[in-house]
């Protein structure tokens, strides 16, 4: 069973352009950052770091518009 899921999931994210996949990538890690600081809190030096990870990202043009966004989900 999760031999076929990760190759579903490989099969999707060879599909995804450049900044996708980074925003894949993102989310995966935070996932897993969750589990496994589970009811740990985030400090405000975390938070703000993380802050300003995502606005360097988004200055360099690394995200998908709303726009871009809906078409995408109009394939699935």
């Amino acid at each position: 069973m999760a031999k076929a899921l990760e190759q579903e999931l490989l099969q999707y994210i060879l599909q995804l352009g450049e900044a996708e996949k980074k925003s894949v990538l993102q989310m995966l890690k935070t996932f897993v950052k969750a589990r496994e600081s589970k009811a740990s809190r985030v400090s405000i030096e975390q938070y703000n770091q993380e802050l300003q990870e995502a606005e360097a990202e988004f200055e360099k043009g690394e995200y998908v518009s709303h726009e871009e966004f809906v078409k995408q989900i109009k394939k699935w």
